[in-house]
């Protein structure tokens, strides 16, 4: 018997506050110019001070329920991808469940900031198939706004606020082969200074804020997600011709022009959000997922790319029958 991951429904919330590039005008030295000409970015979402990151993460999953048809009560795990925790302990994943009111489903969060996602469709396919879960929501939420060093141009441009859950279903015995196809997952601890957060509980006792070589990390993400994705399509016995839509991180615009190049993947097949929502580290992805969905981009049977790279360095690639 072969239990193969589907996805059932997707959700997203964005805060209603917007951060455009000419607001940034008037905070540090920047312009609109030189933000989209280097990011492709013009605007980005910024939590209220009352929101958290499980507040987001909550609305994106009440979408994705609705979207698959399912009650709170109705879901067996919950998977919560976040670099921005409500707390250093519990899981935001737990404040999610509560705030559903999703019963006693597993609830847990998976840090790999930028790779999140990728690496909590892994994960929750994994436990699929180990008969663990049959209904699960796996979200992607990031309130970054509190760890950006505001001050910093080169970094505080970059990202913004928002959240988005897919509705996962484990089914068996599926001969139209749809669902998570396969998963391949990378990281390089020696790289962390090329992107990470200068604090934490057992280092200074402090937040952070996040820190970057932006030079650095663009070198490491095309190179690497363009090698890890052919990875996974030569696996497959698939070439870029075969994927229907490359759904990459949405961390800068000319990252996703220079992969689709590497990969020959054509412009119109590459789908992006970046220039409203910026970087939204774990939760670009699904943003995108609903974002395409809604605009009924979205087919049954077409074949999804989707890759990402964050801190760690960590990165992965996931291919998916929709």
């Amino acid at each position: 018997m072969t239990i193969s991951t589907h996805i059932a429904g997707y959700g997203a919330y964005l805060p209603s506050k917007i951060l455009t590039n000419r607001d940034l005008e008037s905070i540090i030295d920047t312009s609109d110019a030189w933000i989209q000409s280097r990011t492709g970015i013009k605007q980005r979402h910024i939590a209220a001070d009352t929101e958290a990151t499980s507040d987001l993460a909550t609305a994106a999953a009440h979408k994705a329920l609705e979207r698959a048809e399912w009650q709170p009560q109705d879901v067996d795990m919950i998977i919560v991808a976040t670099t921005t925790p409500d707390y250093t302990f519990p899981a935001t994943a737990t404040r999610v469940q509560d705030k559903l009111k999703a019963g006693s489903a597993i609830a847990f969060d998976v840090q790999a900031v930028c790779a999140g996602f990728v690496h909590a469709l892994a994960v929750c396919s994994s436990m699929m198939k180990d008969g663990m879960a049959e209904k699960a929501l796996v979200i992607g939420a990031e309130t970054f706004s509190r760890i950006l060093d505001w001050s910093d141009r080169s970094t505080c441009v970059l990202f913004g606020d928002g959240a988005g859950a897919l509705a996962l279903q484990a089914k068996q015995n599926n001969p139209e082969g749809a669902g998570i196809i396969k998963t391949l997952l990378r990281a390089q601890g020696t790289d962390f200074r090329s992107l990470y957060v200068d604090g934490g509980a057992s280092t200074n006792g402090k937040i952070g804020h996040l820190r970057m070589d932006g030079k650095d990390v663009f070198k490491k993400a095309v190179t690497r997600l363009a090698d890890i994705s052919q990875e996974l399509l030569d696996q497959q016995g698939l070439d870029a011709q075969d994927i229907d839509w490359f759904i990459p991180h949405q961390a800068n615009q000319r990252i996703v022009d220079a992969l689709g190049r590497k990969l020959r993947i054509p412009a119109a097949k590459i789908a992006t959000t970046i220039a409203s929502h910026a970087n939204t580290s774990a939760a670009s992805i699904p943003l995108v997922i609903d974002s395409y969905g809604q605009q009924g981009h979205l087919k049954p049977g077409q074949l999804l790319l989707m890759q990402a790279l964050g801190g760690g360095i960590s990165w992965g690639a996931c291919l998916v029958r929709y």
